[in-house]
C-alpha cells in the first residue's frame, strides 16, 4: 500500500481518469489495457503522457495489477472513497444492517456493566463501541438511500419500448431484499428492533451520565457519554426518516410495475380491439370457451337443514295463559306516635326553647327519621309561634347527630293555652 500522501496527491492530479474508472468499474470488474488506454487518453490532462499517467497510478497503489492476467483494477479503497464523494454507492445487505442494529445491544449491556462494577475502562470501551456503530449504521443508511434514489432514477429514465417487467426487475428486488426488511426492522412495535434497542442505548448513556455526575467523574468523560447520546437519538430519528423516505420512492414504481405486468398489458391490447372493432370482429372466436364451463356443479341440501325446516313447517305455537290481575295486599302505615296527643304535650309544655331537645327527652324511643320528621311538621303547625335561633346546636339522637339552628316555640300572642288558639282558628 501506498503512502497516504502520495495516493491523496495523485488522486488530485488525476482525479477526472479516477472517476471515471470508478465508473465503469459497476460494468468491468478488470479493465484490459485497450479499455484503460483510451480512458486516460480520453480524460487525462493535455500536458501530461499516457504512461506517465499509468506509471504514477500504479506507484500509488490506485490501479492494481490482477495476478495471472494483463487487466488491471483498482484498489477497493479508492472505489468505495470516490463513490462516496460522488453520491454514488452501492446498495448495502439489509443483514450488515441488522447485524450492526444487534450488537447495539451488546455495546449497551458492556455500558451497563461498567456502571455496577464501577469500571471506567469497561464504560469507556461500551461507549465508544456504540459511537462507532451508530457512525456505521448513519453511514450505511445514508449510502443505501443514495443508492435507493439512483436505483429509481435509471428505472425511470430507461428506454420505454423495453417492458416494464424489464425495467423495473431491479426495483422490485431491491423493495423485497432491502426496504421491507428495513421497514420491519424499523417498526416502533414489538416486532422491530432498531427502535426498541437505540432507546435502551439513550436511556443506558442518560444514567451513565446522572451517575458520572454523582461520584464526580471528569467533565470530559460526562461530555463524551452526552455526546454519544446525542448520537443516538439522532440516529433513531434519522433511521426512521430514510426507512420512510425509501419506501416513497420505491412504492409508487413497484406499484406501477404490479399494474403493468404482461398479463395486464395484453387485456388492454385486447380491450383496445374489442372497443374499436366489437367483440365479434376484435376476438377470435375459435377456440374461446365462450364463458361456458363443461363442469356442471350441484348443490344438495343437508340432512340438518331439512331436518330444521321440517321441524319448522310443523311449528305449533303454544298458549300460555297469562295470570290475572290481582290486587296486592293494603299494609297500614305504623303510627309510632299519637300525633294529637304529643301536640297537647308540647302545648302544655310551652314554651320551649329548643324543639329538638323537648323531643329527644320525652320520645326517646322513636326512630332518628321519624324524630326529623316531627320536628319540621311541628315548626311549620301554626297553634303555635316558632322562633329560628342564630346559633347553631348539635344534638345526638339514637344513630346519628344532627347540627341545626334550634326553633324556639313559644304561645301565640294574644292567647294564653292552645285551646284558645283553636277556638280563635274556629
Amino acid at each position: 500500500m501506498a503512502a497516504p500522501k502520495s495516493l491523496i496527491f495523485q488522486l488530485h492530479r488525476h482525479w477526472e481518469v479516477v472517476e471515471q474508472l470508478t465508473r465503469l468499474s459497476r460494468e468491468f470488474p478488470a479493465f484490459e489495457f485497450s479499455v484503460l488506454e483510451h480512458v486516460l487518453n480520453q480524460y487525462k490532462s493535455k500536458d501530461m503522457d499516457s504512461n506517465t499517467v499509468l506509471s504514477s497510478l500504479l506507484n500509488a497503489d490506485i490501479l492494481q495489477p490482477v495476478n495471472r492476467s494483463s487487466d488491471y483494477q483498482l484498489n477497493t479503497l479508492v472505489i468505495d472513497f470516490v463513490r462516496g464523494l460522488t453520491q454514488e454507492h452501492e446498495l448495502g445487505l439489509s443483514a450488515v444492517l441488522k447485524a450492526r442494529v444487534e450488537a447495539i445491544k451488546q455495546a449497551t449491556s458492556q455500558v451497563l456493566k461498567g456502571l455496577d462494577e464501577s469500571d471506567n475502562d469497561l464504560l469507556r470501551a461500551g461507549a465508544n463501541q456504540l459511537s462507532e456503530l451508530t457512525r456505521k449504521i448513519d453511514q450505511q443508511l445514508t449510502q443505501d438511500k443514495q443508492a435507493i434514489f439512483e436505483i429509481a432514477e435509471l428505472a425511470k429514465s430507461a428506454d420505454t419500448n423495453v417492458p416494464i417487467e424489464r425495467r423495473y426487475r431491479e426495483v422490485l428486488e431491491v423493495y423485497d431484499q432491502y426496504v421491507e426488511p428495513m421497514n420491519e426492522m424499523m417498526d416502533s412495535g414489538l416486532g422491530g428492533s432498531f427502535y426498541p434497542l437505540l432507546e435502551k442505548a439513550e436511556e443506558a448513556l442518560d444514567h451513565a451520565v446522572d451517575i458520572l455526575s454523582i461520584r464526580g467523574s471528569l467533565y470530559q468523560q460526562r461530555l463524551a457519554m452526552r455526546q454519544i447520546a446525542y448520537q443516538v437519538k439522532d440516529l433513531r430519528y434519522q433511521g426512521r426518516v430514510i426507512a420512510q423516505q425509501c419506501a416513497d420512492t420505491l412504492l409508487p414504481l413497484r406499484e406501477e410495475a404490479r399494474q403493468h405486468n404482461q398479463l395486464s398489458t395484453v387485456i388492454s391490447k385486447l380491450l383496445g380491439q374489442v372497443r374499436k372493432k366489437g367483440l365479434a370482429r376484435g376476438l377470435r372466436a375459435a377456440g374461446l370457451p365462450m364463458w361456458k364451463s363443461a363442469r356442471i356443479t350441484k348443490i344438495q341440501i343437508g340432512n340438518e337443514v331439512r331436518e330444521l325446516m321440517a321441524e319448522f313447517l310443523n311449528f305449533e305455537p303454544s298458549s300460555i295463559p297469562f295470570p290475572e290481575e290481582e290486587e296486592a295486599p293494603t299494609s297500614s302505615m305504623i303510627n309510632w306516635v299519637d300525633e294529637e296527643l304529643l301536640r297537647e304535650q308540647l302545648a302544655d309544655s310551652l314554651p320551649v326553647a329548643n324543639l329538638m331537645t323537648w323531643l329527644r327527652e320525652n320520645y326517646q324511643h322513636l326512630p332518628d327519621a321519624e324524630l326529623l320528621r316531627l320536628y319540621h311538621e311541628l315548626v311549620r303547625d301554626p297553634q303555635w309561634q316558632s322562633t329560628l335561633g342564630m346559633r347553631s346546636s348539635t344534638t345526638a339522637l339514637n344513630t346519628v347527630a344532627v347540627t341545626y339552628h334550634p326553633h324556639e316555640i313559644k304561645t301565640l300572642t294574644g292567647s294564653t293555652n292552645a285551646k284558645d288558639v283553636d277556638n280563635a282558628n274556629e
